[in-house]
């Protein structure tokens, strides 16, 4: 697998993810649409206009999903049983359509699964940057990964 099992995460890390994504437009319309989210933030441009960002911005939920999707090959892919929770999710600085985002990881904490010992909690923060380094979106993020399996 791709992924990293729980052996392979060391408390400190820091994982730069290669994959960057460039926002459009057509995906910020379509996932608001598709969520039912009617901000007028995302989606009326003259609305937009007249507020402190001068333009649509695109949606925080989806900013979320493209960071967490971003971390896929490098850190999870195959690897994790669930993703436990979400917490301090933080958007210190907008994105726009065509800004690109990058992603690195953090590893913060981590611990064998109390219930199933071929487990184990990583707590992780993941730190969405923008093409000039602003930090748009901080998550910490807990997750239930699989332990290697015994070579035997």
């Amino acid at each position: 697998m791709a992924g990293l099992y729980y052996e392979e995460l060391e408390v400190g890390a820091v994982i730069q993810h290669r994959l960057g994504r460039t926002l459009t437009e057509t995906d910020n319309v379509l996932f608001s649409s598709l969520t039912m989210n009617t901000q007028p933030l995302h989606l009326d441009e003259a609305f937009a206009a007249n507020t402190q960002f001068g333009k649509r911005i695109v949606n925080g939920i989806f900013t979320l999903g493209v960071v967490v999707g971003i971390t896929v090959n490098e850190l999870t892919a195959g690897t994790i049983v669930a993703n436990l929770g979400y917490s301090d999710i933080r958007h210190p600085h907008p994105l726009f359509h065509g800004d690109t985002i990058t992603v690195e990881t953090v590893i913060l904490n981590k611990r064998e699964s109390r219930s199933n010992p071929d487990r184990g909690v990583v707590e992780m923060k993941h730190i969405g940057r923008n093409q000039s380094g602003d930090v748009c979106i901080e998550v910490t993020r807990a997750a239930l990964f699989l332990k290697k399996p015994d070579a035997t």
